[in-house]
């Protein structure tokens, strides 16, 4: 007896197969996008094969997450990295355990032992973010070591307000000269312990459930991030008793095709004694050298390109930036240059600077104003930008209030 097969049986099993590889596609570059390299049941975090900044060099290693073929409700997660200028190997490990799978909350464990810009703020609920490389890690030369171990957890009071609480006990040691007056001594490096809880609420935000998973089908906006940090004085022996309180919130008007203008503002302030590490800078981009041609480098999404390092720290500011992307030209169907014309301002204070030791900074209480343009995706995702700066911070020679970069743009 023989078996046979309809044309249309075989026809039908194509079209299964074609729409099977066709998910798998979508699935691998959607990972790949998000800055992941997908296997059965571990992801490699593409974020730390190779980078670069001032003080380490070139940064390389290996990381990754496992994924729900591993486990729905264990996960684990890691990295390490080398730097081929300091000398040293950097790490992280951790896992975490699902409490509820309807809040999406889990419990999570972490050891980390690595580097952090001084100055910089990091929300905890924000997503992952990836890019092919971080314009401004190129340029940055002030971090401090950072050994830490923490305990957080997620939750979803629903999906368009997500909660994350962490407690944290570090010991930190700047990479640079500096120390801190605390109680009439000057300390060098330090221990924190700190409390932080962090909400994320993107009220106009649209969800649908797709594979039986909750996924956003359309970003809405205004979103708005709010941040509260305690650090307590002698809890596991802490240096230090201060508070930062930090919000930020984003607005878009229309489309990156169609015209898109795009408000950001991001706040922040801090009470007691606060070292330079937890302090604020207003993410400046621009290198300390003499020429403008010397200072070429890459353009960030959203730093000050004319700011330079180090230039100004604040234990209260407040920062505007306003970009206006205009139609991209039609050339072709693959070559669609687009300009986008930007104006940032920030404003702050600081109230002892005194205090901080062998480093000399300045306020933004002037207020710090630039305006320009960036011409972006002239060639293979590079572009070109132009940024003046004015107002309270104009310098008196001309060429240095001007930045001149190049941009990259390239999405999956």
């Amino acid at each position: 007896m023989f078996a046979t097969v309809s044309y249309a049986q075989k026809s039908s099993e194509n079209v299964f197969e074609t729409t099977q590889d066709s998910i798998k596609k979508r699935y691998f570059i959607k990972h790949l996008g998000n800055g992941y390299l997908p296997t059965k049941y571990f992801n490699f975090d593409l974020r730390y094969l190779i980078k670069y900044n001032q003080y380490e060099g070139i940064r390389s290693g290996l990381g990754g997450i496992t994924n729900d073929q591993f486990s729905e409700k264990y996960r684990i997660n890691g990295y390490g990295v080398y730097g081929f200028r300091d000398g040293r190997f950097k790490y992280s490990f951790g896992g975490g355990f699902r409490l509820a799978k309807e809040t999406n909350t889990w419990l999570n464990l972490s050891y980390t032992d690595d580097l952090q810009e001084t100055g910089s703020t990091k929300f905890l609920t924000d997503g992952r973010f990836f890019q092919f490389f971080e314009p401004r890690l190129l340029n940055i030369d002030l971090f401090h070591k950072l050994v830490t171990k923490s305990v957080s957890i997620e939750h979803e009071f629903n999906p368009k307000l997500l909660t994350e609480a962490q407690f944290a006990v570090s010991n930190i040691n700047p990479t640079y000269d500096y120390g801190y007056v605390l109680d009439g001594n000057i300390v060098s490096s330090f221990h924190l312990s700190t409390a932080n809880v962090s909400l994320q609420w993107n009220p106009f935000s649209k969800f649908e459930v797709s594979e039986n998973k909750l996924k956003e089908t359309k970003k809405g906006y205004p979103q708005f991030t709010l941040q509260y940090t305690k650090s307590f004085k002698d809890v596991f022996k802490s240096d230090f008793n201060f508070s930062k309180l930090d919000f930020r919130t984003v607005y878009k008007i229309g489309s990156e095709n169609n015209g898109l203008s795009e408000i950001t503002l991001v706040s922040g302030i801090t009470n007691g004694n606060t070292p330079l590490t937890h302090l604020y800078h207003a993410y400046p981009n621009n290198i300390n050298k003499e020429t403008v041609m010397q200072r070429f480098s890459v353009a960030g999404l959203n730093s000050f390109e004319t700011m330079y390092f180090n230039e100004f720290f604040s234990d209260k500011f407040t920062t505007v930036q306003l970009k206006h992307y205009i139609n991209p030209f039609n050339i072709s169907e693959h070559y669609k240059p687009q300009v986008v014309l930007i104006t940032r301002y920030a404003l702050g204070d600081i109230k002892q600077p005194e205090l901080h030791q062998n480093i000399t900074f300045g306020s933004l209480k002037k207020g710090y104003t630039e305006s320009g343009f960036e011409i972006n995706k002239l060639l293979f995702g590079f572009g070109l930008s132009f940024t003046y700066r004015y107002g309270g911070y104009h310098l008196p020679e001309l060429s240095d209030n001007i930045a001149f970069k190049f941009t990259f743009n390239v999405s999956l």
